[in-house]
């Protein structure tokens, strides 16, 4: 029987040959994407992982020590990262991604960073890291292309002062970053993007299924037992899909380089991020042929049970309300949070991950009831022929109207979720705007056993270009007492951050003359301070402040005379919004893979309407021929089609979006206190160009309509 279903396949003439090519074609984008999604989460966790190798555990053993610490600087509000090391012995370990450890006065620069270096003059950015360039540091090191990392050689004793040092006496071996929440994100990106793909390849598989079900059934007529049946749908079935997986391979190693440099999480891969562990490849392999024959084999139930069955045709029972209960479940678990919210990680996650998944099981659940509810209202208010054939055939059977726009609405939801979660942190911790007074404040805290500041710092700060005034801050030796922690001269204080109380000469103020989270302002009135003016200059010093125009010259000129004069910072000179800025980008990085996600998943809900609707005109061709001869004109069955498939899916959007966007507001406000605020436009006009695209796609399978439903195709068979 396996002989005689291949030939089956490669010679049941043109129509057969035709649905093979379909089926492979749209199995190898299907597998092709399933496999880069899969490469998508390793490369992750690789970049992830070579992220802990900066920051390795102190540990102790036979080797000699290295001396270890990591900090962070900023420029033009990139972050880089600064690893300074210095080896107490020969057998002390090398830092990864470079030959030899750096000495004294030795630095290694990562490809990115050295492009920054050679692109800006010395007193930005060069000068922080004097001494002699060992080399390039190599990709085992970088998470990224793009990452700016510097390691820096010193001696024990200097190494051994700065922030953070430990002894370390292995590299390498941290353990991955990704933790519990981490790894929750990259599966349910990973899922929103995979159920899709699964949908396109399911529907592929089952393509003119009734047409295979009637052939089937005049077997079964003629004498083939169920198990013979079986075994030759599932070889048709398998042989379409292990072609189209060996394609889809193919597709894979053949883009793969192109889509490593697409950065999909703010920042590209190297390509060999992109890889494939052998359970990946034999997942794939093995699984999609799998999935293939078991869909065909579900596709021939009703053959099983009769080969009459199918010539017997009746009205699926309509889905009922009973559905919504998942999904309202989920939302009232969210509810519930806002005012129950648990005091630990694990218990929140208890509450808010079982809420969510409610919420995407209710959806899926619920979506046939929805599909139904809409071709109702679409029925009640249709007044044109092709708009009630259409309600009427969605309504007569929503489960197949809705199976094709499933993966539409999870990845939605998802998305949306995730847009909505991503934008209103950024809105609330994100960095100063530019043109702000704050945005041209650079500042350097000093912790207490900072030297004593340089007599010149001053003076070589006012000289640089574009500098307004440099001043220090001073400790308040009745801070416990005060209003704030800080004291400065009246005269001294910039007009744009506020002024002294009447008849005072020194103010307490904030360490950053900006109280936490809030915005500089000239009408703010600081206290007065009990110090007398002569006393403030033996107090020691907290903070160093630079008032520029705001320049990026300025910023980063200002930012190297300080780590000039203060090499062992322990928090890096920086203009408010710094390490805010970073955050959002890598905030950003994520919106960015949510919106591939929903691009992706437009594209693939689109081809699977594609396919379903290629199959149902070759299913239908001889009731559309039949309308035809009765006066149909072309262009109302064409209409029929089109609102069959692009009613459902624009309504799924919208609910999967707006379901989304609660789900997300009910997170902020019982996780954070925060209220939703609504994503940027480029959200919206995204998920509108990856719709219209869909509808395109949708459209273009219409001129089939004419070719198939001639006169000759409503004779009987």
């Amino acid at each position: 029987m396996i002989g005689f279903g291949l030939r089956l396949v490669v010679a049941g003439g043109r129509e057969a040959l035709t649905r093979l090519l379909v089926i492979a074609a749209a199995v190898a984008i299907g597998s092709g994407l399933l496999l880069t999604t899969l490469a998508g989460v390793n490369a992750v966790n690789a970049q992830l992982t070579r992220y802990a190798s900066m920051y390795p555990q102190a540990s102790a053993g036979d080797a000699d020590p290295l001396w270890w610490s990591t900090r962070f600087d900023y420029f033009h509000g990139k972050q880089i990262i600064r690893i300074d090391v210095a080896a107490t012995g020969a057998t002390a370990p090398t830092p990864v991604g470079v030959p030899t450890t750096p000495g004294p006065g030795e630095y290694y620069a990562s490809p990115a960073l050295r492009d920054l270096l050679a692109a800006h003059p010395a007193d930005q950015l060069g000068d922080r890291y004097l001494g002699r360039d060992l080399g390039t540091v190599g990709p085992a090191a970088l998470t990224s292309p793009d990452t700016l990392l510097v390691i820096a050689g010193g001696t024990p004793d200097q190494v051994a002062k700065l922030p953070a040092a430990k002894q370390v006496t292995s590299v390498g071996d941290t353990p991955a970053l990704p933790e519990t929440t981490v790894n929750l994100i990259l599966g349910v990106i990973a899922g929103g993007l995979l159920f899709p793909v699964l949908i396109f390849i399911g529907t592929a598989t089952r393509l003119s299924a009734a047409r295979r079900e009637q052939r089937f059934a005049a077997m079964r007529l003629v004498g083939a037992t169920p198990r013979q049946i079986a075994i030759v749908a599932a070889v048709e079935a398998t042989a379409a899909a292990v072609a189209g997986t060996a394609v889809g391979f193919g597709l894979f190693y053949a883009f793969r380089g192109p889509l490593a440099g697409i950065p999909f999480t703010g920042m590209p891969f190297f390509p060999s991020d992109l890889s494939l562990g052998m359970l990946d490849a034999l997942l794939v392999a093995l699984g999609v042929p799998a999935g293939a024959a078991v869909a065909a084999q579900v596709s021939l139930r009703r053959v099983r049970i009769s080969p009459l069955g199918v010539t017997r045709r009746v009205t699926p029972r309509a889905p009922r309300a009973y559905r919504l209960i998942p999904a309202l479940l989920g939302v009232a678990v969210l509810f519930f949070a806002i005012g129950f919210k648990p005091e630990t990680s694990d218990g929140q996650t208890a509450v808010f991950l079982p809420g969510l998944l409610l919420i995407m099981a209710g959806l899926v659940f619920a979506g046939p009831w929805l599909t139904m509810v809409g071709a109702q209202v679409m029925a009640r208010y249709a007044n044109r022929p092709a708009t009630l054939i259409a309600a009427r055939r969605l309504a007569d059977n929503p489960k197949a109207g809705f199976r094709a726009i499933s993966g539409i609405m999870l990845a939605l939801f998802v998305t949306s979720v995730a847009v909505g979660v991503i934008t209103t942190i950024i809105a609330n911790r994100g960095p100063a705007p530019v043109g702000s007074t704050e945005a041209g404040q650079v500042s350097l805290y000093l912790p207490e056993d900072a030297p004593a500041t340089p007599d010149s710092l001053f003076t070589d700060l006012r000289s640089i270009t574009d500098v307004r005034s440099a001043f220090a801050v001073r400790e308040n030796p009745d801070w416990m007492s005060a209003s704030e922690p800080g004291l400065i001269a009246c005269a001294e204080i910039p007009s744009a951050y506020g002024r002294c109380a009447e008849g005072a000469t020194v103010a307490e103020v904030a360490t950053g003359l900006i109280p936490f989270r809030q915005s500089a302002s000239s009408s703010r009135v600081w206290p007065a301070a009990s110090v007398p003016l002569g006393d403030l200059q033996r107090l020691p010093v907290m903070s160093i402040l630079v008032d520029t125009d705001g320049s990026a010259a300025a910023v980063e000129r200002s930012r190297t005379v300080l780590e000039a004069a203060f090499p062992a910072f322990r928090v890096a000179p920086n203009v408010p919004g710094d390490f805010e800025s970073d955050f959002a980008n890598t905030l950003r990085g994520w919106e960015q893979l949510a919106n591939v996600v929903i691009v992706a998943s437009l594209a693939l809900g689109g081809c699977s309407l594609a396919v379903s609707v290629i199959g149902g005109l070759t299913e239908r061709r001889r009731p559309f021929s039949l309308l035809r001869l009765s006066g149909a004109p072309v262009r109302v069955l064409r209409r029929v089609v089109a609102l069959e498939s692009a009613v459902p899916m624009l309504a799924v959007a919208a609910v999967a979006i707006g379901m989304g966007l609660l789900a997300a507001h009910l997170f902020l406000r019982a996780q954070m206190h925060y209220t939703l605020v609504a994503p940027e436009p480029r959200f919206y006009v995204i998920v509108v160009i990856g719709l219209a695209t869909c509808l395109g796609v949708i459209a273009s399978t219409l001129p089939l309509l004419e070719r198939i439903t001639g006169p000759e195709t409503a004779r009987s068979e």
